[in-house]
């Protein structure tokens, strides 16, 4: 895995409010269905662990979606934006809201729902050490 991506999962797993560490890694819950995940102490996916997307990268520069990607600082990799789900759901959300798009209302009201959910869900990440694992 590259360490771009890895460095994402870090970015998505330290700001969620959900997940703890541990010396095996990190232990949280999908952000759609709750089943609970596990991203290694470097920030590797573990069993069925993907990065979500929430607001999906190719709304970005659309006018449809400004108001939500303001939200998330105009940026697709922005950590407000990452979240952890299960591949299961991060497959579901490709195939339904983030296909039909922003103009969607239905796909605009689910993307919206789930970032306020990941918002609320939000912690600032530790600063004297990025993976927070002792």
């Amino acid at each position: 895995m590259r360490p771009a991506l890895r460095r994402l999962f870090l970015s998505a797993v330290t700001t969620d409010s959900e997940a703890s560490p541990d010396v095996s890694g990190w232990h949280t819950r999908c952000l759609h269905c709750r089943t609970r995940l596990h991203v290694g102490p470097g920030g590797e996916p573990l069993g069925a662990a993907s990065l979500e997307h929430v607001v999906p990268r190719a709304w970005f520069g659309k006018r449809a979606a400004a108001a939500l990607t303001a939200r998330v600082g105009d940026a697709p990799d922005d950590a407000r934006n990452l979240a952890i789900a299960c591949t299961r759901c991060n497959h579901d959300k490709g195939k339904g809201p983030d296909a039909r798009g922003p103009q969607d209302s239905r796909a605009h009201e689910v993307v919206e729902a789930l970032l306020s959910k990941r918002l609320a869900r939000w912690r600032d990440a530790p600063s004297d050490d990025r993976d927070g694992i002792d």
